[in-house]
């Protein structure tokens, strides 16, 4: 019944036209290879007395916090802040309980027994000062660059003031890179939302763990993507509920959050022909919960509301970031619908697969993810440049040993491939990571990712890996079973992923069975490659990290790029030339959230800135592999849990 509620669910929004292509922001906020220092705030109060399997709540607690420095790269700097457990939770122990907040190990090189023995020494007595413990490990850890707070709590605040959320909102406003991921253990409503409010304030995420035998998976992932640096990057905005009231985007960064049940709307102004690509990403949950798939759904409607049945519809689950994205050119010499072929204010909607509308707008009333959205405008071309290409470029293999590589958590933390090359690095079960090539008008990209060998104790996890182009657009894709044998992708016949030399005319091209999303690759940039090693099925036992090589081959000599009508701002798009100064921008609405024009001319054409298996898993899992093949129309090799 769960299997076939899911698919009727998310089958319902694959429906209709998948246009275009996506967008993205290159400029990584961590140097490569580095990962963000990451201070863990363990709950020791009270009510971590409670029973649980095989102990207490706290039990489970200090076997997660092992199970999280067993399995941390040894780069990692960590350290760990713990309340509640040197005062009773009587009321006359009140006011010293509710300044109870000790780093027990300060941010520093990755010390394994002494995070160890630091939290085996906690014992749970007392009150839950959640707001004080977030000032205190955020002033225990460096005060710039990327780092991150994850917090595990099985309540809610018991001392405030100092509200949390304020708190976290405080946090907030001195800088983007700090974030807090929580992390809710058997956690009540009123709880939950609390801590859903904290990772929101932030841009962090929120997981919710309903049992103990998740918690050290959930913490070991949360803390990993925190390592890695999800870190949506761009100008707040608060997306409408109603088309009306949508507020107007001009070609930047944005972050939102987004919740299940309600569709949120955001306008830009289009230009007689220009080409207007709005994209969103949200990352799924993290945690230790059962396998969840949704449906990430974007549609545009014309100047006067019409729908211009323009649609796209990602599938994604388990520990992934979903991406979808929707492209609309305004051609009045188009024989289409004047609504959506005159320049004017279009209106761009993002949703799940669900989501009716219904939902209550109270931001806080229901589970909601951070949401990253680009939207880049590109000029008409005077001339678009060489013929489109008929053939993907051939992969090499690689010379030279491999080099050390640490992926980014995000696409905007991508971490930057040089060019042809092997790459290695480590990855946790659950994680998936993000890498950047920049390629050029007239060449293509071709890789294969190896994983190497590890003990999965008869269990199965799916490996998949996703190119995108620079505008976010998929060009390549493939998932298959990893059972712990050495394994490489793309399965089936295939030796690589591979796109077209890389010309404007492409996106002009047929998709057909031998060029795969072709429109996709008509931009030149950063192209950028996503690996994921899955969640086991089974989600039993713990296991080490598992090597993975990414082989890459950057094939072709440059050419020249199209030559654009316009130009915005003195720069020409996509690299090229211009002849025409571009139409004047309509006016905006009041309320107008501008992003500034990055100032990295190695961004990329686009103006975007910176971002004993049992039978319910392998229902769920067989479901997820069979609705991703649908959505993506792909059926090379064998795809299986």
């Amino acid at each position: 019944m769960f299997a076939t509620a899911m698919v009727r669910r998310v089958v319902a929004g694959v429906t209709g036209l998948v246009a275009g292509v996506a967008l993205l922001p290159p400029g990584a906020a961590q140097a490569d290879g580095e990962l963000a220092p990451i201070m863990v705030v363990l709950d020791a109060s009270g009510s971590m007395k409670g029973a649980a399997p095989g102990g207490t709540k706290m039990t489970a607690a200090r076997k997660a916090v092992r199970t999280l420095v067993a399995a941390m790269p040894a780069q990692a700097q960590v350290g760990l802040t713990v309340y509640g457990a040197n005062t009773g939770s009587s009321a006359a122990e009140k006011p010293a309980g509710c300044k109870d907040v000790r780093v027990v190990h300060p941010v520093g090189p990755l010390d394994k027994a002494g995070i160890t023995k630091a939290v085996d020494a906690a014992r749970p007595r007392g009150y839950t000062p959640i707001g004080r413990a977030l000032r205190t490990a955020a002033d225990a850890l460096p005060q710039e660059g990327p780092r991150a707070v994850v917090l595990v709590s099985d309540g809610e605040d018991t001392c405030a003031p100092p509200d949390p959320c304020d708190v976290a909102r405080e946090l907030a406003k001195q800088g983007v890179q700090l974030r807090v991921h929580t992390v809710g253990y058997q956690v009540d409503g009123k709880a939950r939302r609390q801590l859903t409010c904290i990772a929101q304030a932030t841009g962090g995420t929120y997981t919710d763990v309903p049992d103990a035998s998740g918690l050290g998976r959930a913490l070991t992932r949360v803390t990993s993507s925190a390592l890695r640096n999800y870190q949506p990057a761009g100008t707040p905005v608060t997306g409408a509920f109603e088309m009306n009231d949508a507020p107007v985007l001009t070609p930047g960064a944005y972050v939102d959050t987004i919740g299940f049940t309600r569709r949120q709307y955001y306008s830009v102004e289009i230009p007689d022909g220009y080409t207007a690509y709005f994209a969103a990403t949200v990352p799924l949950g993290r945690g230790g919960g059962p396998t969840r798939v949704e449906g990430l759904n974007g549609a545009v409607y014309g100047v006067d509301g019409a729908d211009c049945a323009a649609f796209n519809n990602e599938l994604g689950g388990e520990t992934e970031a979903v991406s979808t994205l929707v492209t609309w050119t305004v051609d009045r010499n188009n024989s289409g619908g004047q609504s959506c072929q005159q320049a004017g204010r279009y209106t761009f909607v993002v949703y799940f697969t669900g989501a009716d509308g219904d939902g209550s707008p109270e931001t806080g009333s229901e589970d909601r993810l951070p949401l990253e959205m680009q939207v880049g405008l590109e000029p008409p071309v005077a001339d678009p440049g060489p013929a489109a290409a008929s053939a993907p470029v051939e992969f090499s293999e690689p010379a030279g040993p491999e080099q050390p590589i640490t992926g980014g958590g995000s696409f905007g933390t991508a971490a930057t491939l040089p060019g042809s090359g092997q790459y290695a690095e480590s990855l946790q079960f659950g994680e998936e990571v993000y890498y950047r090539v920049r390629v050029d008008w007239g060449q293509g990209l071709a890789y294969q990712v190896a994983y190497g060998e590890a003990d999965l104790y008869a269990d199965a996890a799916n490996i998949e890996s996703t190119m995108y182009s620079p505008a976010r657009g998929r060009v390549d894709w493939d998932t298959t079973a990893y059972t712990g044998r050495a394994k490489t992708l793309p399965s089936g016949t295939r030796d690589a992923f591979a796109t077209l030399p890389i010309r404007y005319q492409n996106r002009n091209a047929d998709n057909t069975s031998d060029v795969p999303h072709a429109t996709a690759q008509g931009v030149a940039g950063w192209y950028y490659i996503a690996v994921k090693l899955g969640v086991p099925v089974n989600g039993s036992g713990e296991h080490a990290p598992v090597p993975v090589t990414l082989k890459v081959s950057l094939v072709g000599t440059p050419e020249p790029g199209p030559r654009y009508a316009d130009v915005a701002a003195g720069k020409g798009a996509f690299g090229g030339t211009s002849d025409a100064t571009p139409p004047a921008q309509p006016e905006s609405s009041s309320g107008v959230l501008t992003a500034a024009r990055s100032s990295d001319d190695d961004s990329g054409p686009l103006w975007w800135l910176v971002g004993g298996i049992g039978l319910g898993a392998v229902l769920a899992a067989a479901v997820v592999v069979w609705l991703r093949l649908a959505s993506r129309r792909r059926g090379q090799g064998p795809v299986a849990g």
